[in-house]
């Protein structure tokens, strides 16, 4: 094979298949779709899991672990990586942070740990601190905002009351 022969028979722009105009074309008549049954009608559609009736691969395959979607979803940010991306002075919050892309993911609530060493003096709002990152701000004369966190959500005490 030479380097000329590479691209032989490949079509840069494929035609499209043209349904339904006469017998000449090679999908007249049926339109490539055979004759009678579901998948000839109009309007077929099929899951697209779906196994022609047998157990679908899906529900075959064994699951393993547990994935709770109640789960709080954590951004972490490290104390070197606030030293390392603002300067004297800054206020560290979660937009400043998306900026900088150092916790540009989703998340719900903005932990800060306390990897690394800091020296500047910083404004850092998050809902949560370690203990090693908090000593650390504050020790080189910054300030620790704690964000509210987003409660969970209760149900009405007084319906509940009523019927008892």
């Amino acid at each position: 094979m030479n380097i000329h022969e590479v691209h032989e028979g490949i079509d840069k722009y494929k035609k499209r298949k043209r349904l339904g105009r006469g017998t000449g074309s090679g999908l007249g008549k049926t339109s490539g779709r055979g004759h009678k049954g579901q998948r000839s009608r109009a309007g077929h559609s099929q899951h697209p899991t779906f196994q022609g009736g047998a157990m679908p691969m899906i529900r075959r395959i064994a699951k393993r672990g547990f994935n709770n979607k109640f789960a709080v979803q954590v951004g972490e940010v490290n104390v070197a990586d606030l030293e390392k991306y603002f300067s004297a002075g800054d206020e560290v919050t979660m937009d400043t942070l998306k900026l900088k892309a150092l916790a540009n993911y989703r998340y719900s609530v903005l932990k800060v740990l306390g990897k690394g060493e800091i020296s500047k003096k910083l404004t850092v709002s998050a809902h949560r601190f370690s203990e090693s990152a908090k000593k650390k701000i504050e020790a080189a004369g910054g300030t620790c905002v704690v964000l509210p966190a987003k409660k969970a959500v209760v149900k009405n005490k007084q319906k509940s009351a009523k019927k008892a």
